[in-house]
């Protein structure tokens, strides 16, 4: 029902053409209601429209166009009621029954859409576009058998074709026959023989294990055509299959260095490479993939996505350095793009380049005025122990968007770490308070607002709740868990205690040096020597004491 404005003055061109000689006044105001409504003034269309249908009910181009203007004022089903009795007018509109059709589809009552539409397709059989409307209607239903009678009219219709074959075998594999699917591509590739068929054919035989099949049927498909895309990446498919990785490069080698190939078909490509293939084939004949990845980017050098594929493969090859000169290179050409920029920022975090990171972070904030650059900043600053810049960070969100209280949430959370790592507390715990009015249930504050408090032995019982609550909400957080072990160890409670610590070590907490130490304090307070011992030199692996 949504249909675009051009498509709207197609279907009022259309509609007006032949029908029969009104009252000239009424003539003359429907043209100019037409006109209204095809330059988008809606509101004055449907209200000459609406007088009209008092004025001149029995026009039934007057309730045509009245559905048309209620239905782009989103009043469906006075649309449908109208289009309806514009039908029933003149029974034999192609158009007024098609949009009804396609108003019964939209609003959910598909057994009137398709009825209408199956109508429509033996009323006007060489309204060809309908029949494969149908088709469509049939395959979003699964009516696949109904789908395969409609290929068949339209078949009998118009002949044979590619786009035919193509979507009965695409029915058929649906259906799960696929195997008959197949047989009937074989059939139609006989009579008129197509690179598009023999490829699909290739896939399939490639798919089944066929292999013999499918290099017979790729090798076809490129003896008429030796540069479509689906036959050389098939065939290139079927070399992988077999090992012979020279001839799989040098199949594919056109194809990358093609500028006539989309750029953004061998970024894809590229990406599924990267991300699907065997390591060890990709270290094996790494110079053959380099080459590769090197060739498509040669062909389109300012390309984003395929910069950022390349990227993508370096990095999954362990060439860090390599990966990042094209992240590098992509954020450069494109400083427009947030993107990309977040692309890079990202690169340099993996890469613990924190100094460019806080730079470049800055710089897209000031660019695109994107809050999330704030956040890449702030964790460098972290990284780089920058905690005066953190602060002024969230102080100029806490300024800046008052009224938005997740970020303010967040903004007075963040200052509240960076006060604690220059060392006032009394801010800290200032700037967690400002929090937790926000959210009493905050666990990220509620959790580090605990813990330091169990580091100075004070206000145990207030920590105690405050830890708790994130327990609850979080049970199997490993790092919730060891605040809250080790505030009850500090209460003298290491009975309880214990319980809580074999629970983070099924969780992570065997991967925390701290964690262990803390679980082993309160084992060896149980009087566990040995388990004590062992939880510290597992600590101690992790981190070994100085």
């Amino acid at each position: 029902m949504r249909i675009k404005t051009l498509a709207f003055i197609f279907v009022c061109v259309a509609a007006l053409a032949g029908r029969p000689a009104a009252a000239q006044e009424v003539s003359a105001n429907l043209i100019s209601a037409v006109q209204l409504y095809c330059d988008g003034q809606n509101k004055k269309a449907l209200e000459m429209l609406s007088t009209l249908s008092v004025a001149a009910p029995e026009d039934d181009a007057v309730w045509y166009y009245l559905a048309l203007a209620q239905g782009r004022n989103q009043d469906w089903d006075a649309a449908m009621a109208a289009m309806e009795k514009a039908v029933a007018l003149d029974g034999g509109n192609f158009w007024y029954r098609r949009m009804l059709a396609r108003m019964y589809l939209s609003e959910d009552r598909p057994l009137e859409g398709i009825g209408l539409y199956e109508a429509l397709v033996k009323d006007f059989p060489d309204k060809t576009e309908t029949a494969y409307e149908l088709l469509g209607i049939y395959l979003e239903q699964k009516e696949y058998q109904k789908a395969l009678d409609t290929l068949d009219k339209i078949e009998v219709e118009h002949g044979p074709s590619e786009e035919i074959a193509r979507t009965r075998y695409d029915v058929y594999t649906a259906m799960g026959r696929q195997e008959e699917g197949a047989a009937l591509l074989e059939q139609f590739n006989e009579q008129y023989s197509s690179p598009v068929i023999l490829s699909m054919l290739g896939d399939y035989y490639l798919a089944d294990y066929a292999d013999s099949l499918a290099y017979a049927r790729y090798n076809e498909a490129l003896s008429l055509d030796s540069s479509y895309p689906p036959a050389v990446l098939g065939m290139s498919e079927y070399y992988r299959h077999q090992r012979r990785y020279a001839d799989y490069f040098k199949t594919l080698e056109p194809f990358f260095a093609s500028e006539d190939v989309p750029a953004q078909s061998k970024s894809m490509y590229i990406g599924n490479l990267a991300r699907g293939m065997d390591g060890k084939i990709l270290q094996l004949h790494r110079e053959g993939f380099d080459s590769m990845v090197n060739t498509a980017v040669s062909a389109h050098p300012s390309d984003s996505t395929l910069l950022g594929a390349a990227g993508t493969y370096f990095y999954a090859t362990g060439r860090e350095k390599q990966a990042g000169r094209f992240f590098r290179e992509s954020a450069g050409l494109y400083p427009e793009s947030i993107t990309q920029t977040a692309t890079y920022i990202q690169y340099l975090s993996i890469q613990k380049e924190w100094k460019e990171m806080q730079e470049r972070s800055i710089q897209a904030f000031n660019r695109f005025r994107e809050l999330a650059f704030l956040d890449y900043a702030n964790m460098a600053n972290y990284q780089l122990e920058d905690y005066d810049a953190i602060i002024g960070n969230c102080q100029y969100l806490l300024t800046s968007f008052p009224s938005q209280k997740e970020l303010c949430l967040g903004a007075w959370s963040m200052m509240g770490d960076a006060w604690y790592a220059k060392g006032n507390r009394k801010e800290a715990y200032r700037a967690y308070e400002k929090a937790l009015r926000l959210n009493p249930s905050y666990a990220p504050v509620l959790n580090n607002y605990a813990y330091y408090l169990s580091l100075e032995g004070k206000k145990l019982k207030k920590a105690y709740n405050m830890s708790r609550k994130t327990v609850e909400a979080e049970p199997d957080n490993a790092t919730y868990l060891d605040t809250f072990a080790w505030i009850l160890h500090l209460m003298g409670r290491d009975l309880e205690a214990k319980p809580f610590f074999k629970h983070a070590m099924l969780y992570g907490g065997k991967e925390s040096a701290v964690i262990l130490r803390h679980y082993a304090t309160v084992l060896e307070a149980l009087g566990e020597q040995d388990s004590a011992k062992v939880y510290r030199n597992q600590a101690a692996r992790l981190e070994p004491e100085k």
